[in-house]
Formats: C-alpha cells, sequence, structure tokens
C-alpha cells in the first residue's frame, strides 16, 4: 500500500511497500482500521534527519507515524467493545501481554513492547494498519479525528502529570514550550496546578503556551532566569514541580534550581547521552526525581478530558497537510519553524 516510507536518514519517499501480506489475516481479537489522522512527532523527525534513538537505528526501510485515529472497518471473530464505523484512536505500543513488566501494570517498559515507528517496527503513515482491540479506543462525536490524533502526545503529559502527583494548588515548571512541553502545561493544570511557568527560547511558542490558559506564564530563558523569577514570585520558596520537556542537556542540569524544598522533578525529554546531575541540589531539598518513559493506562483518560473539554489540543494543531505532501511535511517539520507546535497529516478517505 502507499506509505510514507524512511528510505534511510534524510530520505523519505511516499510509494507503494509490501506490507499488506503481513496483516492480511485479521486476528481473532484485531481490529482493522481505515486511518485518517497521523501527527508528525518529534521522534519521526529525529528518525528522518539522524536515522536512529539512542540503540534504536534504521537499518532498512521504514513507515513513520505513531499518533494516529481513523475509523474502523473490520473486526475479528472475538471483538465485542468495537465494531465497523467507529471512529477511533490508538494507543501505538504493544507489549507482550506474559512478560513481568506487562504483570506489574507497567506495559510501558516491558523490553519486548512493538511501538510502531520504532525500528523494526512500521508506523501508520498509509491507508490501513490492524491493531488490537485492548489498545483501540472509541471516540465520542465531540472528539474529532485531529483532537484524536493528539491522544497519542497528550498521553505523555498526562502520565507525567500523574508521576508528579499534582496536588491542587501546586506551582509548576515546564521546561519546553514544544508540542510534549505544551501538553504536560495543560495536563498538569488539568491536574489540579494553580500556575504553570513554561519556560523556552523561542517568543512565538511562549505566546502559544501563554494563549491556552491565563494560568499560564510564559518565561524567555534567553533574557529571564527561571530561578530567579520563582523565588520572586513565591516570596523566595520556589516551585513545587518542574517537568523536563527539552531534552536538552543544559536545560536538565539546571532542573534543581526553581524547585522548592520536598518538591518533584520529572524528566520527560529523551536525553541520548548522560547528564549532569547535581546531586548536591537534589539532596539539600530532598527533593523527589520521577522518570517516564512514554505512558501506561491513560489513553481513556486522555479522550475523556477531551470529551468534557477540560483540555482542548485545538489550539495545539498549527498547520494540517495532504497525505500527498507528506514529504514537504516532514521537510518543512524538520526546519523547527517557531510558529508551528503540530503539524498533521490527513490520509485521503
Amino acid at each position: 500500500m502507499k506509505s510514507l516510507v524512511l528510505e534511510r536518514k534524510d530520505e523519505l519517499s511516499l510509494r507503494d511497500f509490501p506490507i499488506e501480506a503481513a496483516e492480511a489475516v485479521l486476528g481473532p481479537r484485531d481490529v482493522r482500521i481505515k486511518l485518517h489522522t497521523v501527527g508528525i512527532c518529534g521522534s519521526d523527525v529525529h528518525y528522518y534527519t539522524h536515522g536512529r534513538i539512542g540503540p534504536f537505528v534504521v537499518e532498512a526501510p521504514m513507515i513513520l507515524g505513531h499518533e494516529a485515529s481513523g475509523t474502523v472497518i473490520e473486526i475479528g471473530a472475538e471483538v465485542t467493545s468495537l465494531k465497523p464505523g467507529d471512529r477511533v484512536c490508538m494507543e501505538p505500543g504493544i507489549p507482550d501481554p506474559n512478560s513481568r513488566a506487562t504483570r506489574l501494570g507497567m506495559y510501558n517498559v516491558d523490553p519486548a513492547v512493538r511501538f510502531w515507528a520504532t525500528p523494526p517496527i512500521h508506523g501508520i503513515l498509509r491507508p490501513t494498519c490492524t491493531h488490537p482491540e485492548a489498545f483501540t479506543f472509541r471516540l465520542p462525536d465531540s472528539v474529532s479525528f485531529a483532537e484524536a490524533a493528539m491522544v497519542e502526545p497528550l498521553a505523555v503529559g498526562v502520565h507525567a502529570a500523574t508521576k508528579a502527583r499534582v496536588k491542587p494548588g501546586d506551582i509548576a515548571v515546564v521546561m519546553g514550550a514544544g508540542p510534549i512541553g505544551l501538553v504536560t502545561a495543560l495536563s498538569a493544570l488539568a491536574a489540579g496546578c494553580a500556575r504553570v511557568y513554561v519556560t523556552d527560547l523561542a517568543e512565538k511558542k511562549l505566546e502559544i503556551a501563554e494563549s491556552l490558559s491565563p494560568a499560564i506564564t510564559g518565561v524567555n530563558v534567553g533574557r529571564e532566569d527561571i530561578a530567579e523569577r520563582l523565588r520572586a514570585d513565591t516570596d523566595g520558596w520556589g516551585c513545587d514541580l518542574v517537568f523536563e520537556a527539552t531534552g536538552s542537556p543544559r536545560a536538565a542540569a539546571r532542573v534543581f534550581e526553581p524547585l522548592a524544598p520536598g518538591g518533584c522533578v520529572v524528566m520527560i525529554g529523551g536525553q541520548p547521552d548522560p547528564i549532569a546531575y547535581d546531586a548536591g541540589a537534589a539532596m539539600i531539598r530532598e527533593a523527589r526525581v520521577e522518570n517516564i518513559f512514554r505512558y501506561a493506562h491513560v489513553f481513556p483518560r486522555c479522550v475523556a478530558m477531551l470529551a468534557s473539554g477540560t483540555i482542548d489540543v485545538k489550539p495545539l494543531i498549527t498547520r494540517t497537510f495532504a497525505f500527498d505532501d507528506s514529504v514537504r511535511a516532514f521537510e518543512i517539520a524538520a526546519s523547527a519553524p517557531p510558529a508551528d507546535v503540530k503539524m498533521q497529516i490527513e490520509l485521503p478517505q
């Protein structure tokens, strides 16, 4: 089927790809989905521009894409919760149900997890895919396909807020105003934060952040020190939570500076290499540090919050491309336009 294929580093093509045979037979608890909208993730772009992310190396042509929504067109014999015509979004990581991590409820850290568009697993920038019923979620009428394709990145933010154990009235700092930083800010507010400071170097992204809620304050760290700002705004105490969502070693080295005693740091941004860690700063605050890897058990929560309006991701969708323009879409995404947050691709219906 026609697919967006990463042939190798810096080379994309939109071409027929022989994937139908592997998915021709529908498992008894699987569904077949006609794709509608697929978001362009930073990891997709990183594979395109670098050919690898840490130990995951693109060694053969691979279909990109893992943030998706679509419509069920066929169901397996034992599927009971979905039917043809249902609009759905899909959690892209499929664990081994018998692994120790999965049995402990931590299926996202199962070493055997098969995750779309992570080598050697193909993604879903293609007309159809098959997927387990258990990781496919029906959409309420009030949630659009575009919003549903945002559930995957939103799940990262909700998982981060969950791991942070947000309490009503907390003050948070989110380092990074990219898509993950912004959904984390929205998740922190939905979880009960009174105020969220979002830091970045791009003024346009900070403007977008502030437009999402009057409880979000943008701070340009090229001009202002976030630790000094927090001390000034909190009578010298600091913030309760810091979410590191830049993936920048320089930013990660400073996560404890704005943090109040007893506060929590959540590491979200991927770091390809070891980073500096100020153990002394963590110790004197008796800081709690959490790390997240993707997400677990949060897709239904995300769909429910979109449906209720508790979280609105529509302002984050800044550009939409036709499937035939997928290569150009990735070229633009790789240039990191400052006015864009999330770009999406719509497939023919």
